[in-house]
């Protein structure tokens, strides 16, 4: 692939685009001597993407700002996901992209932990009973208590960075960890057992919690469908931190409406905003965060420690990238 080349750094124009990161604001703090840009809405970006040597982007950007572009070089993804590129456009136009991977997997392991913590000690229903001033009396049926996740069987779908480092927070809690991964021959890590992902159905029986860290890809759509719901126990709890598509969501909603498993925590749905139509918010059982499980503190600085080594690379001449998509 013939790629563009990239302006030397007293000559580079840096254009950061996204809709509430403070990504000027902490690159300006580096003090590397690069000019910037910040743009906050899709149109802004379309009036100022003809000035981008290096852009840093995600939900923002659409591929036919491409041909408005023709100094761009470069696209630091703000997110892990990639799959608004489109990888041949950008390869026909000398555009090389990589991902964020690895940059909040930290972050989105403990909100999965926090997820499943939540869920089995019963903390939304203790939110709402403190809004409504009202003391929970002691439960007798031993069904309805909040429980503990010693020995509970967790299985985390997608072993890769976020899924291997839930395994560790897991395996702190005394659960058993099962995992399914593209290839099991590279390890299982924390995890007690790992297999290839065509040897899900046979451990979906097995979990008390079913955790989903795996990409978005043609493969893992619809992955958690009607079959695979019906395969877990009905005492089972859903987790769902990786995309939501990979779910189909009207069988999970027909699966919870009718216990045929006890919960679901969501921090990811197949449309964003979820719809205030969605029969997910009035769930007793659903737990819905809006697709915050890698936002922390940390988001920006994170993302600019990758761009920067990256960019050293390019200037470098090198050609792989440190998550190289294209």
């Amino acid at each position: 692939m013939s790629t563009r080349p990239l302006p030397a750094r007293d000559k580079l124009t840096l254009c950061f685009a996204h809709v509430a990161y403070r990504l000027g604001e902490r690159f300006a703090l580096r003090a590397v001597g690069m000019h910037w840009i910040e743009v906050r809405s899709l149109e802004a970006l379309k009036a100022r993407i003809g000035e981008a040597d290096v852009l840093l982007c995600s939900g923002l950007w659409r591929n036919e700002l491409i041909a408005a572009a023709p100094r761009l070089a470069f696209i630091q993804s703000i997110s892990a996901g990639t799959d608004q590129y489109s990888r041949e456009s950008l390869g026909a136009a000398g555009i090389r992209l990589a991902s964020a991977q690895g940059v909040n997997e930290r972050a989105v392991a403990e909100h999965a932990i926090a997820l499943i913590l939540a869920l089995a000690r019963r903390i939304p229903e203790a939110r709402d009973n403190q809004a409504a001033r009202h003391w929970r009396g002691m439960i007798g049926d031993i069904g309805q208590r909040e429980d503990e996740l010693g020995g509970k069987t967790l299985l985390i779908v997608g072993l890769g960075r976020i899924g291997a480092r839930l395994a560790t927070l897991a395996k702190a809690f005394d659960m058993r960890v099962v995992a399914t991964r593209r290839e099991p021959s590279r390890g299982a890590g924390a995890a007690d057992e790992v297999v290839g992902e065509e040897d899900l159905r046979g451990l979906l029986p097995q979990a008390d919690f079913v955790a989903l860290t795996c990409p978005l890809t043609p493969e893992t759509e619809n992955l958690i469908d009607a079959k695979a719901l019906a395969a877990m126990k009905p005492s089972a709890c859903l987790i769902n931190v990786a995309r939501g598509k990979v779910v189909n969501e009207p069988a999970l909603i027909e699966a919870l409406a009718q216990q045929r498993i006890a919960g679901a925590a969501l921090d990811c749905v197949w449309e964003e905003p979820l719809p205030a139509t969605s029969a997910l918010w009035g769930m007793p059982n659903v737990l819905i965060t809006p697709h915050t499980a890698g936002e922390t503190r940390r988001y920006e600085d994170n993302v600019i420690d990758l761009l920067l080594e990256n960019l050293e690379r390019l200037w470098r001449g090198e050609v792989v990238l440190k998550n190289q998509v294209v």
